[in-house]
């Protein structure tokens, strides 16, 4: 698993991890070709933006020819997971209490099916710890 020291991300950063969680691997210039132009942004700000992504650990590249081609190494699912605990780290100071509340607000107010699944994922929980345990 790779460490996260609080990676920040801009809106940029997080633009080119969407594009190729969807897409799949790219260098620079595809990369480029699909973001860059629209936002009027250069062909360096791309190549900065994914060598950022590459030093906080969220990309890996492997030189082919003479570019490096770039994919995550983190799904969206995992990315967030990091970045949740590291806020709740941050800010819950060991008092959870509020993060569990915000949590269930959250899937409360998208509908009863969300609710349905944390109980769900609450459940699966505790039979995979109990498990664990008598193992």
């Amino acid at each position: 698993m790779h460490s996260l020291k609080r990676p920040y991300l801009g809106e940029l950063e997080m633009a080119v991890l969407e594009h190729l969680w969807s897409h799949g691997e790219f260098d620079a210039k595809g990369v480029y070709s699909a973001l860059g132009k629209t936002r009027g942004i250069s062909h360096n700000t791309i190549q900065s933006t994914l060598e950022r992504l590459f030093k906080k650990k969220l990309l890996a590249r492997q030189k082919i020819s003479h570019a490096y081609v770039y994919h995550a190494v983190v799904t969206r699912d995992e990315l967030m997971g990091r970045m949740i605990k590291d806020v709740v780290k941050t800010l819950s100071k060991n008092n959870t209490g509020g993060m569990l509340a915000a949590f269930v607000d959250i899937a409360a107010r998208t509908d009863d099916a969300h609710l349905d699944r944390l109980e769900q994922l609450i459940n699966e929980y505790r039979s995979n710890r109990d498990n664990d345990i008598s193992s």
